[in-house]
């Protein structure tokens, strides 16, 4: 009996759809995730099944989803220089990631859990393959847990499976999308659904970075993620969209909606984050600050000094504020 694909211990599997060739994947093991390992023969007519699967799924897209032999994947085809097509599959999980056990210091993610009782922009910034879709979610899944409340989430594809309900209060609706000039359209939607927390998979467009701005200004707690190296290139990235669609004026809303941010790289010892949190209720705060002044650059400063303070907390766990040379210094709310 051969192996079927739900054995191969992948994260991301390379198939060749226009005739048959080398399969090739990255494990999901740690120590083995950056190495390129061929897919052994037992695996083969799995691999078969899978490509014919795929050409069906893909033949009008080049991106989609596909669930095979009990394992979901989100799928990305291309047309390599040689005129081959190939095929990505990254595994999705099916199981809400627990926030608790991925990982994250504790003194971090006890902070990010409390984000869930405020309003504002939360983003999860890092490369690709870096975890950023299961921290978001992991926390998502928190909120609706331990908070309650209605959440929508705009996604391409689905990659976690949380709609319905979540223990006694929470409830979640999740929608697909499928072309990029329906992320606008379905965040702009969602409001009319009065949720709670609403969960872009990603900001891709324009349009979609206003609403997603314009969301996290009006009393809800709006959960994204942006693929940059960094802290500040996410924030770029955000006030480069947003202001194709809007003009000037984002540097200021950005800096009011802003609740947390932080940037995801994954190790052999598990998650590395850098982060920044605003303080509630507090326009001083030196990152509303630096960001309505266009002074991004300056928050490697104040990175530092935030992950010093988050290493040793105030008496009874308190954030502290830190203040940056030439700014204002910020009053404890």
């Amino acid at each position: 009996m051969s192996a079927t694909l739900g054995d191969l211990p992948f994260i991301d599997l390379y198939v060749r759809l226009d005739q048959p060739d080398q399969a090739y994947y990255r494990s999901k093991e740690r120590s083995q995730s950056m190495i390129s390992q061929p897919v052994p023969g037992d695996y083969q007519l799995s691999i078969d099944r899978f490509m014919a699967a795929v050409n069906e799924r893909l033949k009008e897209h080049s991106d989609g989803a596909l669930e095979s032999e009990g394992v979901r994947v989100r799928l990305s085809k291309q047309k390599m220089s040689d005129n081959s097509f190939w095929v990505c599959a990254r595994r999705i999980n099916t199981e809400i990631p627990d926030i608790t056990k991925l990982g994250l210091q504790q003194n971090i993610l006890d902070h990010m859990i409390g984000l869930g009782k405020r309003d504002g922009l939360i983003v999860i910034s890092g490369a690709t393959g870096q975890g950023k879709t299961t921290t978001a979610v992991g926390l998502l899944g928190y909120y609706l847990n331990n908070y309650g409340g209605t959440a929508v989430t705009i996604e391409d594809p689905c990659e976690f499976m949380l709609a319905g309900h979540h223990n006694k209060g929470g409830h979640c609706f999740q929608v697909e999308v499928e072309k990029d000039e329906d992320w606008a359209i379905c965040l702009k939607r969602a409001l009319r659904w009065a949720p709670r927390y609403i969960y872009v998979g990603e900001v891709r467009t324009p349009k979609a970075a206003e609403q997603l701005l314009r969301a996290a200004s009006t009393g809800h707690l709006v959960i994204t993620t942006v693929h940059a190296g960094a802290i500040e290139e996410a924030l770029m990235g955000i006030i480069f969209l947003a202001e194709q669609s809007m003009g000037s004026g984002v540097h200021s809303m950005l800096a009011a909606c802003l609740t947390g941010l932080v940037n995801q790289t994954i190790r052999d010892t598990g998650p590395m984050l850098k982060y920044l949190f605003t303080e509630e209720n507090s326009p001083g705060d030196p990152v509303r600050a630096l960001i309505r002044d266009n002074k991004i650059g300056m928050l490697s400063t104040y990175i530092d000094r935030v992950a010093a303070r988050l290493k040793n907390p105030a008496p009874g766990g308190a954030f502290p504020p830190a203040a940056i040379p030439g700014l204002p210094g910020v009053k404890k709310t």
